[in-house]
């Protein structure tokens, strides 16, 4: 592998009906202190004018490219999927088509993955609804945080826009795309790849900003509980009752971060 893939990070943006959100995040890659990107956006079947806005960045910008799918898949699982195989890097990062990244966070991910020398790190978030009242001080330095396959399965951890992972991981772990797993593909694949690897690192700064919509579906408290629990339910050596256990914790997790400790 050359210097420059060694040094690469391929970022995967899903897309679909995004046109009036997706300058945003793609501006804030740009914006990245670090330099050596590729950003692939996979657009999944777009009936809005999506397509023409990341055409009109990739004309400027020649790291930016556009995989335009001619069926819609339902779900980002296979367009993230379709991303990883057309990517060069030998790192990956994902990033919806409504979240923005702080100007840091390839760079100071980068060099916690090169000093703790791991193969995953992510980070923690911070919830908005309006962009144009974001602001992003710099950061000299980032206490870690270690995450294991246990800690997963008590709560979700690993916001999925956080996430930069080595390329091989993601085609050894691939995004379940059964229709089923929509809005937990992220986690499931998480914890399957946390159960081999082990221990990884969370960078304790909330260097993804993530983007709150009124109707999204990981914002539905009922059908994300629902989810979890088969996510638990139907993995291997997991029983019904530890199934029940998990998402109630994933629960309680999710009250204390959303109520208590944000006010939201």
């Amino acid at each position: 592998m050359s210097e420059f893939a060694r040094k690469l990070v391929s970022v995967i943006m899903p897309s679909y009906n995004a046109e009036g959100l997706i300058a945003q995040s793609i501006q804030s890659v740009i914006d990245q202190s670090y330099t050596d990107w590729e950003l692939i956006v996979i657009d999944d079947c777009s009936k809005d004018a999506t397509r023409q806005v990341v055409q009109s960045f990739v004309e400027k910008d020649s790291r930016i490219k556009l995989i335009s799918l001619e069926k819609n898949n339902g779900a980002p699982a296979a367009p993230r999927n379709i991303g990883v195989r057309n990517s060069s890097g030998a790192w990956i990062a994902f990033l919806d088509a409504d979240d923005i990244w702080h100007p840091q966070k390839l760079k100071l991910q980068i060099d916690a993955l090169q000093t703790s020398n791991v193969d995953f790190c992510c980070t923690q978030m911070k919830d908005f609804t309006d962009d144009t009242l974001l602001t992003f001080d710099p950061v000299m330095e980032v206490a870690l945080e270690q995450i294991s396959f246990a800690k997963q399965q008590i709560k979700g951890r690993i916001p999925t826009s956080s996430v930069v992972v080595k390329k091989d991981l993601m085609l050894r772990f691939p995004f379940n795309e059964d229709i089923r797993y929509k809005a937990v593909e992220d986690y499931h694949c998480w914890l399957r790849m946390h159960e081999e690897i082990g221990t990884t690192i969370k960078l304790c700064y909330p260097l993804l900003s993530y983007r709150r919509i009124v109707g999204q579906i990981s914002g539905s408290k009922k059908y994300m509980l629902e989810r979890m629990y088969m996510v638990h339910k139907e993995y291997p050596g997991t029983s019904a009752a530890q199934a029940a256990l998990y998402t109630i914790t994933h629960a309680l997790g999710g009250f204390y971060y959303r109520i208590l400790r944000k006010g939201l």
